[in-house]
């Protein structure tokens, strides 16, 4: 990392110790344009924690609508290249999109897309940036104040040593339950039917959700509002046909 400037952003609370986090940080050299992107756009759209043990309130980061009120959140957990993310930006231009991501590169494709989605140089989409771990970003969320939540092709650490490294776990679940409201969706994707299995046996395992499928159909197609990725394709061309899961938040008991 020499010579490159720092790009981390605060990712956990000032007393709080580091959690071991497992997966890359930064790729390849970035293009010079990227690099212009990293250093212009990130400090624009990027979210840091609350010191002291605060709450972190999503809907205070997006400007409010035009007719006044504030915007539902969507989540996207590991957002990869942010090829889905930016497509729904631009697809629902009255939801505030917030991404948590760790890749330094990208973070840098998700800043060119929605650079380019800008029609005219007019105002950014209504997209934020979490860069660091998502575990802390989860534990900073109130309560019922996320509107969907996405996790799309998260590492399945094959290995079962690795297992526990896995995104899936039931710490990582509690908390969504928590922070979403209800009613809401919680989408997942793997090309790895092992994981597949996983997912499935720890969020049927967990009251707080319901399994939205009605027959294999469900979680074999992907859905008209779900776009396509780079990644997706891959794994299609490679014989890997991915699993399309949702999920709702179940009614609170009062």
């Amino acid at each position: 990392m020499a010579g490159r400037p720092r790009l981390d952003t605060p990712s956990s609370r000032d007393s709080a110790p580091r959690r071991p986090f497992h997966g890359r940080r930064q790729g390849r050299r970035l293009r010079r344009g990227l690099k212009t992107l990293l250093r212009d756009m990130l400090p624009r759209l990027s979210v840091a924690l609350p010191t002291g043990g605060g709450a972190l309130d999503p809907g205070a980061l997006f400007p409010p609508l035009s007719g006044g009120g504030r915007r539902p959140v969507w989540l996207e957990i590991g957002f990869g290249a942010g090829e889905h993310l930016a497509w729904q930006a631009r697809a629902h231009p009255d939801v505030g999109l917030l991404g948590a991501e760790v890749f330094v590169n990208g973070i840098a494709q998700l800043l060119r897309r929605v650079d380019e989605s800008r029609s005219d140089g007019g105002e950014l989409p209504a997209v934020r940036i979490f860069q660091g771990d998502a575990r802390d970003l989860l534990e900073a969320l109130p309560a019922a104040s996320i509107d969907r939540v996405f996790m799309l092709f998260p590492d399945p650490w094959p290995k079962t040593r690795h297992h526990k490294r896995r995104l899936i776990q039931p710490e990582t679940l509690a908390h969504l339950a928590r922070i979403m409201r209800d009613g809401v969706e919680l989408r997942l994707a793997t090309d790895d039917m092992e994981y597949a299995r996983w997912m499935l046996e720890r969020l049927r395992g967990q009251a707080d959700f319901v399994w939205l499928a009605e027959g294999p159909g469900d979680w074999r197609r992907r859905p008209a509002d779900w776009p396509p990725t780079r990644y997706e394709a891959k794994a299609e061309a490679s014989g890997r046909r991915p699993v399309y899961l949702r999920f709702a938040r179940r009614q609170r008991v009062p």
